[in-house]
């Protein structure tokens, strides 16, 4: 039996209570996975500063190695001088190109009126405003401050090429784009790649906005699937508001994603897009849909029929455990984190059974 390597990546505060709660449905009992394995690399803060970085270095290429990674949410401290974000470290050493995160409705949570079917937003996840070289010349009101940014080509077909192979395989239109009318050039690259990307995927629809304009005629929705291209800085903001367009953030997986040479998936690493909420931490309340979600998500890398069929099980519990009314409080319920949990596992192991029983 093919062994998968899973690296979990530990962090602080809620996020690690959430990541210790979410990885009670990996255990085989519940998915029918003998073939998991995990590796532990602590990434809270006090480990980042005493190793330096070291632990998120040996993170990445443990990670390289085995295709997979799941993460809590972690402190980024706000000295510059200090350790930094390991988000953004990680993404440069597996060489993440692409973050994918979906909103989708959540059975018995009002989303935003018109919102019906999901919106993925696939995020350039290097370059652009968060590698951008800055400084400041001159005094007083003749102080300027400058920002020297830069995009490669290969990183504009590398989301392109995604975009639009996840909206065929989920029937989806390819909806906005960058503001090239402003930024001919340096903008202008992200749309040749899409533009030369729905040459290439021909039975796609492509609905090609500016960003501005996307943001605008998301509100007025017609319901239908979307993929929406977008550079980092957009694509960080966009992903929020797309999220909370069904009902909180707290309901969707992120996904950071590392291609091959032939833009196939490479490496996979699956969060909460949340972060560390210290207020809630130790009360039992959080609610731990997302990094649940984020569980099944990362099976969907591993190629294999039980994989899928956990994935899809995983996937199914969690959006009816909220239908059945299991809900945590700040989805009006009353349910604590693992009383949730559990209803997760119990529908998984049903539903596999089921399912097993059926044939399927």
């Amino acid at each position: 039996m093919e062994k998968h390597t899973i690296c979990v990546l530990q962090g602080d505060q809620t996020g690690q209570e959430l990541l210790d709660e979410a990885l009670r449905v990996l255990d085989p009992s519940v998915i029918r996975m003998r073939s998991l394995a995990f590796e532990t690399f602590d990434l809270s803060l006090e480990n980042r500063r005493h190793t330096k970085n070291g632990v998120v270095h040996d993170a990445a290429g443990r990670i390289l190695e085995t295709g997979l990674g799941i993460k809590a949410a972690t402190i980024t401290p706000g000295d510059p001088d200090d350790v930094g974000s390991p988000n953004s470290l990680l993404r440069e050493l597996v060489h993440g190109s692409v973050i994918l995160r979906t909103g989708r409705r959540i059975p018995s949570v009002l989303p935003l009126a018109g919102v019906h079917a999901p919106i993925a937003v696939v995020r350039m996840a290097v370059e652009g405003a968060y590698a951008a070289q800055e400084w400041r010349e001159g005094e007083g009101l003749d102080e300027i401050a400058y920002n020297k940014r830069h995009i490669s080509r290969r990183s504009c077909r590398a989301v392109a090429e995604f975009t639009f192979r996840y909206a065929h395989n989920h029937r989806a239109t390819v909806f906005g784009g960058p503001k090239y009318t402003v930024s001919p050039v340096y903008e202008g690259m992200f749309k040749e790649e899409m533009d030369r990307a729905a040459n290439k995927f021909k039975s796609v629809r492509y609905n090609p906005q500016l960003i501005d304009a996307t943001y605008a005629l998301l509100l007025e929705t017609s319901g239908e699937p979307l993929v929406i291209p977008a550079l980092n800085r957009d694509g960080d903001s966009l992903s929020d508001l797309v999220i909370k367009m069904f009902g909180t953030i707290a309901g969707a997986e992120s996904v950071i994603i590392a291609f091959d040479d032939e833009f196939h998936v490479k490496a996979a690493i699956t969060e909460a897009p949340h972060g560390t909420a210290p207020s809630l931490q130790g009360k039992n309340i959080a609610n731990p849909m997302a990094m649940i979600l984020a569980c099944a998500a990362l099976l969907s890398y591993i190629d294999s029929k039980e994989a899928a069929l956990a994935s899809r099980a995983l996937y199914e519990s969690t959006l009816e455990a909220v239908y059945n009314g299991i809900k945590t409080p700040d989805l009006g319920g009353q349910a604590t984190t693992s009383e949730f949990t559990d209803e997760v596992i119990r529908e998984t192991r049903g539903k596999l059974e089921v399912w097993d029983a059926l044939g399927e």
